[in-house]
């Protein structure tokens, strides 16, 4: 149950960009607008969970091909509520703050 409501917490940022935080690195702010526009798009609606991007079932990671720009990763970090370590419990929305980073393969 815990990994399902990790999921699940995981999932509501992803998709709604509620529930934490979200970065874009520097190669992504310097692509164009419409490029970025997609790229957000893609990471709302990325739904390619396998055994390989998802081995904890966390659905906190994953990769898409932006035309032009080439592989684009994104993914979910769990901090405890002052944003110095780890949460100690990612299923405790009251104990974790999320960060959905954005950032180019390369």
């Amino acid at each position: 149950m815990t990994t399902e409501k990790i999921a699940q917490l995981n999932d509501l940022l992803r998709t709604t960009f509620l529930g934490g935080k979200i970065i874009m690195t520097a190669g992504i702010a310097a692509l164009p607008p419409d490029t970025r526009a997609e790229i957000i798009t893609k990471v709302r609606e990325f739904a390619d969970f396998s055994e390989g991007n998802n081995p904890y079932g966390e659905r906190d990671f994953g990769s898409i091909d932006q035309p032009g720009t080439g592989k684009v990763f994104w993914k979910i970090d769990y901090y405890d509520t002052t944003m110095t370590m780890g949460s100690e419990d990612p299923a405790d929305p009251a104990k974790t703050r999320r960060v959905l980073t954005i950032l180019l393969a390369e």
